[in-house]
């Protein structure tokens, strides 16, 4: 990826360096927009051109610190110290925005996909890929543009500083200095009922000053600033003042203090020398507060990287609560940003700003966004997969050039012998059945008519006789014997679950591409069910996002149960659950976008799992739906039940025995006996003979 360097002989390029990864309870950031904030990067370039002793003046503490390795590693030590630093190239950047590529397990509060506010000169850099910890990232409001909520964090430094100033309905605040974070303080300070006399050497931000909410503007280079806070305080002075300017002058701090009242309050926010003259600011009382960066929190590692919030009860406004005020300010656009938006460029145009930095020919900037190449957003299915690049074919399958005569079974259970095989029977030539057990293996043999019986799996689907597969074993089994009958060359019938984990997903999807003539059936067979095709007939005249919602009593699972070995099983959420997620893709049509599940309580007793929770999954075109599995409640509650709501539309299904239809006013009930088992191996059977 690439990332903007910048190095202390002054040079600044493009490199190409490596992606990051989620930091422990982070996230993974492909940036989309971030804001050069001119003057604390107008700073580090000017000071990366000094030369040493330039260097030195400017940053004494720095000298201390040489100075303190020389006496006690030696001069040499200490000079290879400075050479090391003076080479090594440092970042720029720490107010962006853009799309969660991944998720570290440990966060909860964010899906792939979501669009964020991210910032922190640690890690909010101007790159195409951001490493970003839970507490310096926020979601973005869909109401907000992206290129707005990027200057979140600048603009969170503004709203710290007017926190700091505790402003009142009425007061009357000076504003030293209209430079990006003067500009937003004077529109944070309008909205929140205060009066603002802005100030600035550079006449050309008078216009925009105003439009940002400023009574006044006061040129100090060409008007009386006293004489004008005198009248426009009526003789009193103002009640706050804000200074928003750096450099090495103490005027601005001696000028502010003097446009005070009595008891008046004076925020620092820029990096500017600090003398308070003691007559002056002893006898008006006046207090002097610092505002730090983007609010509490900031420099704390165990608030900013370890995740420990603190109390809203005790710290109201955190920096990541700063973050989520601003970005609701930008939904209302009660945060004027077009006003000191002077530039929005590509990301690979951002030196050009640089270089005129150096020559003092961005002087006119004030904001300007970077805008990085867009990709489109991969589907969220789950934090464990979200590293996970797979391809999901949509395209119909392809037509066999050849009708399948046989097919061989692996598996011959109870639910293979209820529900599977009647229908198969009647349809298509049996070749081998394949059972672990060979005396179940031969009784499904006679009762079915299959050619041969076996207890070899692989020889079953090895053998040319037998086109297709079709497998109804255990579930931990599944994904190897997909894998092994599309390396045969088999058509595949697999009851769910296709497979338990994204590696098995992966590999399945890379033999369909290597195979592209072959198909995998997967055994969802809620969607073919006689009322599910007259509930789907119905949404087809519906506009606009729906909302599914599908409650699932499955009842308390036996411990002696198979499914409660969780090595053959997987659990019941992704051995049973995983019907309704597809019955959800069904309904809705469209792209999954995100998932977030909770599961409930915690493992206990003779079962190794939780086998009850509650998902909510989010669809591309604006539609949810809600998957409640519980094995909790009574028995004579309905095991399944699908609500959908949608404009003018509401439906009803009960055990796929009875579907209610509610539009225009009306009320239109069906009836049906199926859930779609003989119907789904019928297709499967028609597509293998056409």
């Amino acid at each position: 990826m690439k990332q903007i360097a910048q190095y202390q002989d002054g040079r600044l390029e493009f490199q190409d360096v490596p992606e990051p990864v989620a930091p422990p309870g982070g996230v993974l950031v492909r940036t989309t927009h971030s804001v050069i904030s001119l003057g604390t990067e107008k700073m580090k370039v000017e000071q990366a051109k000094m030369n040493l002793l330039q260097k030195a003046r400017a940053r004494p503490d720095q000298v201390r610190k040489v100075l303190d390795t020389a006496k006690t590693l030696g001069w040499k030590s200490a000079l290879e110290k400075v050479k090391n630093r003076l080479e090594s190239p440092t970042p720029l950047g720490y107010s962006a925005a853009g799309v969660v590529e991944a998720v570290d397990p440990l966060n909860t509060r964010f899906q792939v996909g979501d669009r964020v506010a991210v910032g922190g000169a640690e890690c909010a850099f101007h790159a195409e890929k951001l490493a970003i910890p839970d507490m310096l990232a926020e979601k973005i409001p869909d109401a907000t543009p992206s290129w707005m909520a990027a200057y979140t964090t600048i603009a969170s430094i503004a709203l710290q500083a007017v926190r700091q100033t505790e402003p009142q309905l009425g007061d009357r605040v000076l504003v030293v200095g209209q430079g990006l974070v003067g500009l937003l303080v004077t529109n944070l300070l309008s909205l929140s009922g205060a009066r603002v006399l802005a100030t600035d050497l550079q006449e050309s931000r008078r216009d925009t000053a105003l439009a940002m909410g400023a009574s006044q503007f006061i040129n100090p280079g060409r008007q009386d600033l006293q004489g004008a806070i005198a009248q426009w305080t009526e003789g009193y002075g103002a009640d706050a003042a804000i200074v928003c300017v750096g450099g090495s002058s103490a005027v601005p701090i001696e000028q502010a203090g003097i446009a005070l009242r009595d008891r008046g309050r004076l925020v620092d926010v820029g990096i500017i020398k600090i003398e308070l003259p003691w007559k002056l600011f002893y006898e008006k009382e006046l207090e002097v507060r610092f505002s730090r960066s983007y609010g509490p929190g900031r420099y704390d590692p165990t608030y900013e990287w370890g995740g420990a919030d603190y109390p809203i009860g005790y710290v109201r406004w955190t920096e990541r609560r700063n973050f989520h005020a601003l970005l609701d300010l930008m939904a209302t656009r009660q945060l004027e940003l077009r006003a000191i938006t002077t530039r929005r460029l590509p990301f690979d145009q951002a030196l050009d700003v640089y270089t005129a930095m150096a020559s003092g020919g961005a002087d006119s900037e004030i904001g300007v966004v970077l805008e990085y190449e867009d990709s489109p957003t991969p589907p969220t299915v789950s934090k464990e997969e979200s590293s996970l690049k797979t391809s999901r074919p949509e395209a119909p399958a392809p037509r066999l050039q050849k009708p399948v005569e046989k097919v061989g079974v692996v598996g011959a259970g109870n639910f293979a012998r209820t529900m599977l095989l009647p229908t198969l029977k009647e349809r298509i030539g049996l070749g081998t059945i394949a059972n672990q057990t060979a005396l179940s293996a031969k009784h499904v043999q006679k009762k079915f008519g299959f050619a041969e019986a076996s207890t070899d799996a692989s020889a079953t689907i090895q053998d040319a006789r037998n086109q297709a597969i079709l497998i109804a074993t255990r579930h931990h089994l599944h994904a190897p014997l997909v894998l092994e009958s599309l390396r045969a060359g088999k058509q595949v019938f697999v009851e769910k679950p296709l497979c338990l984990n994204p590696s098995e997903r992966i590999q399945i999807a890379s033999a369909l591409q290597q195979n592209p003539e072959l198909t995998v059936h997967v055994g969802f067979n809620r969607r073919f069910a006689p009322l599910s095709a007259e509930l789907k007939r119905a949404l087809g005249n519906v506009t606009g996002p729906k909302i599914v919602n599908y409650k699932v009593m499955a009842g308390r699972l036996d411990p002696h149960h198979w499914y409660a070995n969780f090595e053959e099983s997987g659990g019941r959420i992704i051995g049973e659950a995983c019907h309704f997620f597809d019955y959800f893709r069904f309904l809705i049509d469209a792209e999954p976008v995100a998932v977030h599940a909770r599961p409930l309580g915690e493992p206990s007793g003779r079962l190794p799992f939780v086998d009850s929770m509650v998902a909510s999954v989010a669809f591309s075109d604006g539609s949810q739906a809600q998957l409640i599995y519980s094995a909790e409640g009574d028995p004579s509650y309905p095991k399944e039940t699908a609500t959908v709501f949608a404009s003018g539309f509401s439906a009803e299904l009960v055990n796929f025995q009875r579907l209610d239809l509610h539009q225009k006013r009306r009320k239109k009930s069906l009836r049906g006996r199926s859930k779609g088992h003989a119907e789904q191996v019928d297709a499967w059977i028609n597509y293998l003979k056409a």
